[in-house]
């Protein structure tokens, strides 16, 4: 007989004490190697995939995407033995999220399947001896006929003949439409998540994406269906609904004025990615004196030095640079010789801590959130490796498979809110850091260049730090060789 072995949610490190999940990888009654990924889960950090330590057939899940678990909670169980007694495990979906117990507590056993009884319980000859839980009945994998929605079993149901079985399956699938059963086509997390804040079954949706998949533009047309549908309903209509011989004994009242439907406030729950920036940013309020300081600089040198890096051919040929990893590159030249700004505040000790390495955040705007992915070793690093880095990050941080040791051990961040097209901010310190530098839009504007009026490429920079670690001649300074980086990119030269 095989063992059946309980897969608990594992400690994914950085202090991290939950997660949500978002998506299963696995079925109930799939075949499982050792170290693949089963789930997808949302930490205040990352999206993270785990892996399964176990190889084996999965006997049942526990909690539904969406549901938050604790570390240490149970995941999934794992039937681990040979192939032929395998057949006889039992399966069971505890997609309701129970949160503990074993498979055993999770639902009932679907025993003997895998023998002569099993390949005529759904009525396809299959015999494939794995089975699934859809409401009462016992649905055969290999059928080809996806399930709708997984139950557990109840004890008294798998005393019914195989014959019943066949039956009930096939009233089952005459009850469920073609267009709720089977898998639900729809890759991002976030429309999930979308539908479920909205009570949106997504198999009722038609995608308009490739091969039918739901898109975030879907599930919010059908959000405001439903929402003008509601607002639509008058008081009339429901007044209509009630019998006169109720209506005549109603006192009358002052009519009160009722909220539309469409008003109704929507409460959006604070945790993962987005719960862990607001209290990172409310704790920088509470903790940290900022201040801001803030220059214009024209930076039509720079955006032609990037051109001419570019465009060079030959042995100088290399990656595109961006301007954001050129700035990246300014950065670590003025914490050289600013390194007040590259440290934290001990508090306990009350002491301020410089810092030797310069691990260069910078933030990044994602589906799921405002996240800011770490450059390690910034300073050893040249405008091309930077850039590349901030490529890689980026596209990590898109597709939500950024680590949470990515996330986490910044010294100082760069926010280069000129992409949203804005000039200027005042932002908040990503705690515990000291300073963070902002980069507003690249515009031309009317300068007064070599003594003349001229139309130029301006920025505003503006630099918000931490005024324990230095004061405003300290700020000043930096801000002021930052500008003059951007303005005569020459200045650079000193500390290649």
């Amino acid at each position: 007989m095989p063992q059946v072995f309980e897969f608990k949610l594992p400690d994914l490190g950085e202090g991290l004490t939950e997660a949500e999940i978002v998506r299963w990888l696995v079925e109930v009654g799939d075949v499982v190697a050792i170290d693949q990924p089963v789930v997808e889960v949302e930490t205040a950090k990352a999206m993270v995939e785990v892996p399964c330590p176990y190889g084996g057939v999965v006997t049942a899940r526990f909690g539904e995407e969406g549901t938050e678990l604790p570390v240490g909670a149970p995941l999934l169980t794992v039937a681990v033995g040979s192939e032929g007694a395998l057949g006889t495990v039992g399966l069971a979906d505890s997609g309701s999220g129970s949160g503990s117990g074993s498979g055993a507590e999770a639902g009932a056993v679907v025993s003997a399947v895998g023998s002569g009884a099993g390949s005529g319980g759904a009525g396809s000859g299959s015999g494939s001896g794995e089975a699934e839980a859809s409401g009462n009945v016992l649905v055969g994998y290999g059928t080809g006929a996806p399930v709708a929605r997984r139950r557990r079993v109840r004890p008294e149901a798998m005393a019914v003949p195989a014959a019943a079985h066949v039956t009930a399956a096939a009233a089952v699938s005459a009850a469920v439409p073609d267009a709720v059963q089977g898998p639900v086509a729809v890759v991002s997390p976030l429309v999930r998540k979308l539908a479920r804040q909205h009570d949106l079954d997504l198999r009722q949706l038609a995608g308009s994406g490739p091969d039918g998949l739901i898109l975030r533009a879907d599930v919010e047309s059908a959000i405001r269906a439903l929402t003008e549908g509601a607002a639509a309903a008058t008081p009339a209509s429901a007044s209509a609904s009630v019998p006169e011989s109720v209506s005549a004994v109603q006192p009358s009242r002052p009519s009160v004025a009722q909220p539309a439907a469409s008003s109704a406030v929507e409460r959006i729950p604070l945790r993962g990615v987005r719960g862990a920036v607001a209290d990172k940013l409310a704790r920088s309020r509470r903790e940290i004196p900022d201040a801001t300081c803030w220059v214009d600089a024209d930076a039509t040198e720079l955006m032609a030095a990037r051109s001419a890096m570019n465009s060079a051919g030959g042995p100088a040929a290399g990656p595109k640079v961006s301007v954001l990893a050129l700035l990246a590159r300014i950065c670590t030249a003025a914490l050289a010789r600013f390194p007040e700004l590259n440290s934290t505040v001990d508090l306990e000790a009350r002491e301020i801590v410089r810092l030797p390495e310069v691990h260069l955040g910078f933030a990044a705007q994602t589906e799921r959130g405002l996240v800011v992915p770490v450059v390690r070793d910034a300073q050893a690093r040249n405008a091309e490796s930077i850039g590349a880095e901030i490529a890689r990050l980026t596209e990590a941080a898109r597709t939500g498979r950024l680590t949470p040791a990515e996330l986490t051990g910044g010294t100082f961040t760069l926010n280069n809110y000129g992409v949203f097209g804005v000039d200027g901010s005042t932002p908040i310190i990503n705690h515990p850091e000291a300073a963070m530098l902002g980069v507003g839009r690249i515009v031309p504007k009317p300068w007064v260049h070599e003594g003349e009026l001229a139309v130029r490429q301006v920025v505003q920079l503006s630099l918000t730090f931490d005024h324990r670690v230095c004061d405003g001649g300290t700020a000043g300074g930096f801000l002021r060789y930052v500008a003059d980086c951007v303005e005569q990119p020459a200045v650079l030269l000193r500390t290649l």
